[in-house]
């Protein structure tokens, strides 16, 4: 059984990630790049524009994960997940998400824009001509 680790291919800050990822990770987690789906991952998870809003992991016994907890949850299939293991200690994670979520919404904002009041990536039709 493995994990899911669900990102956006069209971030190119996201792209260097998980390319990094990619080299070290072991076979207990899969990565899907959410532009190359058809439809949702699976029924009842979350759609397409809540996936490119911010990093999900869908862990072998079926849960989600959001954000930060995805990120590190997707670096515990690393020789280096110890490493990321601190952000998630109480006091910390109490800063670390935030900081994370706001950043994830501004760069949501950066490629696609208001997203759901266009249109927009929901529907498949993202716009990424704004990233820089």
């Amino acid at each position: 059984m493995t994990d899911i680790l669900y990102y956006d291919g069209r971030c190119s800050l996201c792209a260097r990630e998980i390319a990094r990822l990619e080299g070290l990770r072991d076979d207990s987690l899969a990565l899907c790049d959410i532009h190359s789906l058809d439809g949702l991952p699976e029924p009842g998870g979350p759609d397409r524009d809540a996936l490119l809003r911010t990093l999900h992991l869908r862990t072998a016994d079926g849960r989600w994960l959001r954000g930060a907890d995805a990120n590190v949850a997707a670096w515990r299939h690393t020789r280096f997940g110890w490493l990321w293991s601190w952000l998630r200690w109480p006091l910390l994670r109490r800063l670390v998400d935030p900081v994370y979520d706001r950043w994830a919404a501004w760069r949501y904002r950066r490629l696609y824009g208001d997203g759901l009041a266009g249109g927009g990536c929901a529907t498949g039709s993202c716009d990424v001509s704004r990233e820089r």
